[in-house]
């Protein structure tokens, strides 16, 4: 039913729609977290700004949290490790490159630590090798300074050290039978 037009009364009006009492904060509060929660997992921190950024108090938004903290639906280590699997595996990141992605969503450095122990040396290496030989391809017929910025500076962009970065551009190019003599960076 609708208003008349020209400013008359209502007909049927809000008569048979049931109206839901308005939310308590601990309500809206948990109800902003399962909507959160159900599209992907979540740090407590990023939970916390999304309540505060709808103007949940920070008692209740506390309160909340915690709770989900102790039934499960929070679980910043089991995020952090979900992360570095994730991230290493699917976009080639090193630790350096993990470590800041997981401390801008407020995971906590003891954790992070804790996820990066999960990726090794040896496996990162493989990884940066795995990505220098698919990039390896598009710097054909470069020169061997040019080749060697381009593939290190890709590793770096995804956190790999330098060390490890020119290590495995100069194995690479020395399999490839690029001149090994004097792979070092450019400009060194």
């Amino acid at each position: 039913m609708r208003e008349q037009e020209g400013g008359g009364e209502r007909r049927g009006g809000r008569e048979g729609r049931s109206e839901l009492p308005p939310q308590s904060p601990e309500e809206q509060a948990r109800a902003i977290c399962l909507r959160l929660l159900t599209g992907s997992p979540r740090t407590r921190r990023q939970l916390a700004d999304a309540l505060h950024k709808r103007g949940i108090p920070e008692e209740v938004s506390q309160q909340v949290l915690s709770r989900y903290e102790e039934v499960g639906l929070i679980d910043d280590a089991a995020f952090a490790g979900a992360w570095v699997e994730s991230r290493h595996r699917g976009r080639g990141l090193a630790r350096r490159a993990l470590a800041q992605e997981l401390r801008t969503k407020g995971v906590h450095a003891t954790l992070v630590e804790e996820a990066l122990e999960l990726l090794d040396s040896d496996q990162e290496e493989q990884t940066a090798r795995e990505l220098v030989e698919r990039k390896l391809r598009s710097t054909r017929g470069l020169e061997r300074d040019k080749r060697i910025r381009r593939l290190a500076g890709m590793l770096a962009r995804k956190g790999y050290p330098e060390g490890m970065a020119l290590r495995v551009v100069r194995r690479a190019l020395e399999a490839e039978g690029e001149d090994a003599d004097d792979l070092g960076y450019p400009g060194e």
